[in-house]
């Protein structure tokens, strides 16, 4: 049976990454699919490399990766482009610093290269695999799919405790962040568990032909934020 592993909210932990793609390619080493929910930069150290890591896809034959926008995708593009000055302070600074920008020189976002915005701009919201809808923030459980608002997709959140599906597909997705994750509810799996702060990464392992939440997790292990700056 093929399997569908689901990564959430990296924000620029390239370690976790690593970790994760390991593993995942020793679990099943005949291949499957992986779907990587957003936000792949600002606040972590490495935003620049995950995104190279995730531009560059798999290495190994047999497996498909599914990259889909963030809101942090959207925000480090509008920073980028000068239409939007929160980008810095909301975790922007971490990444242009990947980008080889030091502390305390001006901030110049003309170090990312075109490429990777474009890429960014390029990803789509959602990943419907016909049993489950991926997706970064949500989805709206009483709109068609084809009319959904992808700025709510990539922003909204759900109330604490909503079982909120849709329909017969399992909702996937991060998001909202709860260090003590996943969340594994009824209709919906969240599997944001504030990675680059905590260095604790949850994939949730999902059977391709079985519907539903997740037939099990498994977490990745790493230093914790305030760690790495101490290490730094």
């Amino acid at each position: 049976m093929t399997k569908t592993y689901a990564i959430a909210d990296l924000h620029g932990r390239h370690d976790l990454l690593r970790a994760a793609i390991e593993r995942i390619e020793q679990r099943s080493p005949s291949g499957g699919t992986v779907v990587f929910t957003g936000d792949y930069v600002d606040r972590g150290p490495e935003s620049r490399q995950v995104i190279e890591t995730l531009m560059a896809g798999p290495q190994v034959p047999g497996w498909k990766w599914i990259c889909l926008r963030g809101n942090h995708e959207e925000i480090m593009q509008a920073g980028c482009l000068g239409v939007l000055q929160w980008w810095l302070p909301n975790g922007g600074g971490a990444t242009l610093q990947s980008y080889g920008q030091k502390v305390g020189e001006n901030a110049d976002p003309k170090v990312v290269p075109r490429e990777h915005l474009d890429w960014m701009a390029s990803l789509p919201v959602m990943y419907n695999d016909g049993r489950r809808l991926f997706v970064h923030a949500g989805v709206q459980s009483d709109v068609a799919l084809s009319e959904q608002d992808g700025q709510r997709n990539t922003w909204m959140l759900y109330p604490d405790g909503a079982e909120d599906g849709y329909g017969d597909l399992h909702v996937v997705h991060g998001h909202h962040q709860h260090e003590d994750g996943p969340l594994l509810l009824r209709g919906r799996t969240n599997l944001d568990t504030m990675a680059w702060y905590t260095g604790r990464l949850v994939v949730g392992v999902f059977d391709d032909d079985i519907p539903g939440g997740p037939g099990e997790t498994f977490e990745i292990v790493g230093p914790a934020y305030n760690q790495m700056k101490r290490a730094a």
